[in-house]
């Protein structure tokens, strides 16, 4: 079974320019583009979509592109059913968000993880950056779907990081104007650290936003938050140090 049915079934489909089903009383006039990349993700994106309604009912959601990286699952039937524009392409995150972004009709982009549920109340955070701030990109706080104190620490790390050495990751989500992200060259067309690239393009110029981004916890709980945490860490050195994307790309999949 489908995770998207019923009355919401087909609520991403709109016609370019058209507004979502109730008007923005924040008189913005950059609706958004929702870029998600997925990979056998089908299980997991149905959270995040509808997280996302709330952006339709006041229409700052102009379309959403999924961009998958050849998946063996239901997504292009999730696609369709909820009306998102599906992008093909080679798999890669780097890849698969380049052609996202390239499909995208809208003034700002919203990149999300396909696990990644945005908190109620986001609009407003977001909307108030959209006006207040346009030469600035935007992330969310990052949280767990899980209660355990290991969770709780590494969310607290990840956004000390974030605030302290301007590093979000790709599971907290990127908001940014297309002209802010045309002018750092987009996305690179890497497997891996695709998000710390993009972060450092973009360092100075990034702001948390006062709401949070959900992400799941699973990958966590199998292998052990600690043993999880450090490997990422180990990945992240490498990467300083002057590691190729393919190679630590290589080391991630093994994990």
């Amino acid at each position: 079974m489908l995770p998207i049915a019923g009355p919401n079934a087909g609520l991403f489909r709109q016609r370019p320019g058209e507004p979502g089903r109730n008007s923005c009383d924040c008189k913005l006039n950059a609706p958004i583009s929702v870029v998600v990349p997925t990979r056998n993700a089908a299980s997991l994106i149905g959270g995040t979509l509808a997280s996302l309604y709330e952006g339709l009912d006041i229409g700052l959601i102009r379309d959403l592109v999924i961009c998958d990286g050849g998946s063996r699952d239901a997504i292009a039937e999730i696609a369709d059913e909820v009306g998102a524009v599906l992008v093909r392409s080679e798999a890669g995150r780097g890849t698969q968000l380049a052609a996202g972004a390239a499909a995208a009709k809208g003034d700002w982009l919203l990149f999300l993880h396909a696990d990644t549920r945005l908190s109620p109340g986001w609009t407003s955070e977001v909307a108030a950056h959209m006006e207040g701030s346009p030469e600035k990109a935007a992330y969310f706080k990052l949280e767990f779907d899980s209660n355990s104190s290991a969770a709780r620490a590494v969310a607290a790390w990840a956004n000390f990081r974030s605030r302290v050495f301007d590093l979000p990751y790709g599971d907290q989500g990127l908001l940014l104007s297309r002209e802010l992200y045309d002018s750092i060259g987009g996305f690179p067309r890497i497997p891996v650290m695709e998000d710390v690239a993009v972060a450092k393009r973009l360092k100075g110029r990034m702001l948390m936003l006062n709401c949070k981004a959900s992400t799941d916890a699973s990958r966590y709980e199998e292998r052990g938050w600690l043993r999880h945490g450090l490997g990422n860490l180990a990945l992240f050195a490498r990467h300083q140090l002057g590691a190729k994307p393919e190679s630590i790309s290589e080391k991630y999949s093994r994990r």
